[in-house]
Formats: C-alpha cells, sequence, structure tokens
C-alpha cells in the first residue's frame, strides 16, 4: 500500500539538516546529497551489489531474493524515480508540493495557517538532474 494512492502528497523520505550547517557549510550540504542522489541511481539501475551487502550486514535476515524483490518494486511502483524526478532527478522537490502538503495539514488542523511552511525546505540542492545519465537509455522516459 503507497500512501500516495491514499492522496497523502508530502514526500516520504528527506534528508534533513540544520540551517547552521546549509549556511555555514553549503558545499558539503551538496556533495551529501549530491552522493546520496548518485547512491540511488546506481541501485535502481547498476549493480545493487555493494548496497546488498551492507544491507545485509546490518539486516542479517535479508536475503539476496528478498533485497532482488524489493529492487524490483521500487522499480515497478516508481518509489524513487517517478514524479518530479523523472524531470529533474531523484530528490527532485517543488515548492507547489510543499504547499500542497502544507495547506492539507492546515485544514486538518495540524499547522496554523500563518506558519512560514517555506522555512521547512530549501530547493538549493535539488533538481539538477544529479545522476540522470547514469539510468540506461529505455529509462530516460
Amino acid at each position: 500500500m503507497l500512501l500516495a494512492d491514499a492522496g497523502y502528497s508530502s514526500y516520504g523520505a528527506l534528508i534533513e539538516t540544520s540551517q547552521k550547517l546549509v549556511r555555514e557549510n553549503p558545499d558539503l550540504v551538496q556533495h551529501f546529497v549530491d552522493a546520496s542522489i548518485e547512491g540511488w541511481y546506481s541501485y535502481l539501475y547498476g549493480d545493487p551489489g555493494p548496497a546488498n551487502a551492507l544491507i545485509k550486514r546490518d539486516n542479517p535476515e535479508m536475503t539476496d531474493e528478498l533485497l532482488a524483490d524489493a529492487r524490483d518494486k521500487i522499480k515497478q511502483y516508481g518509489i524513487v524515480d517517478s514524479g518530479d524526478a523523472k524531470q529533474d532527478g531523484i530528490g527532485a522537490m517543488t515548492e507547489a508540493r510543499w504547499r500542497d502538503f502544507f495547506e492539507t495539514m492546515v485544514k486538518a488542523g495540524i499547522y496554523p495557517a500563518d506558519l512560514d511552511f517555506h522555512r521547512a525546505f530549501t530547493l538549493d540542492f535539488v533538481n539538477k538532474k544529479i545522476g540522470m545519465n547514469d539510468k540506461p537509455a529505455e529509462t530516460r522516459r
């Protein structure tokens, strides 16, 4: 069951850091974001062996078959590489999607309407198409 199928429009996973680190060391943040994105492309469209070995080291109950099935499902359902990521690369974010989530939360009474939701995110480190050339040509649609 995907939360998005039930209308949940927020991002499922985020890289979080402090505003201080973003302000004081933006190059470090950019390198970390880029490496994370490149890692996803490598895992999904390259050799998943190195990542699977780390997963199995920390989760010995994982089997090669289970990991292969999970990777196939991630690709099949577009868990990581779909939507805005097709245009702007894995990790893509938009102000419009953040606004939609915020407005949904305001309607539900979770957030006050005057909250400045723009302080929760930055687009400075994403939407740069990092790693997209590492995808096989048939998946670049």
